[in-house]
């Protein structure tokens, strides 16, 4: 119980996170959080089984929904709180603003629904399906796992208007730190959330300015030659601004820590990955989590509950929605 209570972090007013002594990420959220780990225990006792097996099944079937959902989930709670706004259908809902169009994985959320549509009318919310959806994708790369606290409820506005401030491929830290700040999260978390990066891909219009010599400069000094050798083949300068490229070269598909070592030796392919290794105030954090004391898994487990409980709908607000895409 002592080894349990020392290393027992106690952040703010949202949550507390243990690491146990099985390796497990344990999540406590506090007071005020308005979550709570087994919000379902007694109304929907397998609602995370039923959301586990949907997510398994999607990504049997395509494994890129993984960093899909994962992008998802920080999409949505960075847009009004992790209301299930993301996932509202129609025109000029969030969905539809630029950061959103290449999301994939709706469909496995959609599947989910209908599942617990079926065992519990009217009882989960489509905001915890894409929050334990989330946790359940990083485990399926083989990443750590945790409990993830639920009891959100769903939003019943969604605008793309609302989605202008989403963090950006080109932001600099300074206006990462901004963005991140504003809702609550402290640079370390920034560092750690964006280490999802681990999974996934980029388009090649969203770093293709890097690459290449222009009226405005030459291409970036900081990407290693090789490397840029490398994209450069991958995103010819007037070739397909859609081609995908992996976000952590050689491990794009396993949730690890070569991302940070892949900055530190300037193989970050999107220019506000790369610069948190050229920042001073970020470097020492991606130094820390590229060590071989890395507490990696255990910090974005505990971020990932901080930024889960953004501002989170509970009690009279909200809806449960009977269908994910569209509000009742």
């Amino acid at each position: 119980m002592n080894f349990v209570r020392s290393l027992c972090v106690f952040i703010t007013f949202l949550s507390c996170i243990v690491i146990s002594v099985h390796g497990q990420a344990a999540a406590r959220p506090g007071p005020g959080s308005g979550t709570r780990i087994g919000f379902y225990s007694t109304t929907c006792p397998n609602a995370e089984t039923i959301v586990r097996n949907a997510v398994t099944a999607g990504f049997s079937s395509n494994p890129r929904i993984a960093p899909g959902i994962l992008r998802m989930h920080f999409h949505d709670c960075f847009v009004q709180g992790c209301d299930g706004s993301i996932l509202i259908t129609g025109t000029n809902t969030e969905r539809t603003a630029v950061p959103n169009l290449n999301l994939r994985g709706f469909e496995v959320i959609d599947n989910a629904k209908t599942q617990l549509e079926a065992a519990c009318p009217g009882v989960v919310s489509c905001a915890d399906i894409l929050a334990l959806a989330a946790r359940d994708s990083v485990v399926l790369t083989r990443g750590t796992s945790w409990p993830v606290p639920t009891g959100r409820r769903d939003g019943r506005v969604s605008l793309a208007s609302n989605a202008n401030n989403l963090p950006g491929p080109g932001d600099s830290v300074a206006v990462q730190q901004q963005k991140f700040s504003a809702l609550g999260l402290s640079t370390r978390e920034l560092v750690v959330l964006v280490g999802g990066h681990t999974i996934g891909t980029a388009g090649c219009a969203t770093f293709r300015n890097r690459l290449f010599n222009s009226t405005t400069g030459p291409a970036d000094p900081t990407i290693d030659p090789t490397f840029l050798a490398q994209l450069q083949t991958q995103c010819p300068q007037n070739g397909d601004a859609s081609v995908r490229v992996d976000l952590d070269t050689g491990s794009a598909t396993t949730f690890d820590t070569s991302y940070f070592n892949n900055l530190s030796r300037g193989r970050g392919v999107l220019q506000s990955d790369q610069v948190l290794w050229t920042d001073p105030a970020t470097r020492p954090i991606v130094q820390q989590l590229m060590s071989p004391r890395s507490t990696f898994n255990a910090d974005f487990a505990r971020a990932m509950v901080r930024m889960s409980n953004i501002g989170v709908l509970t009690a009279a607000s909200g809806e449960i929605r009977r269908v994910c895409s569209a509000v009742n």
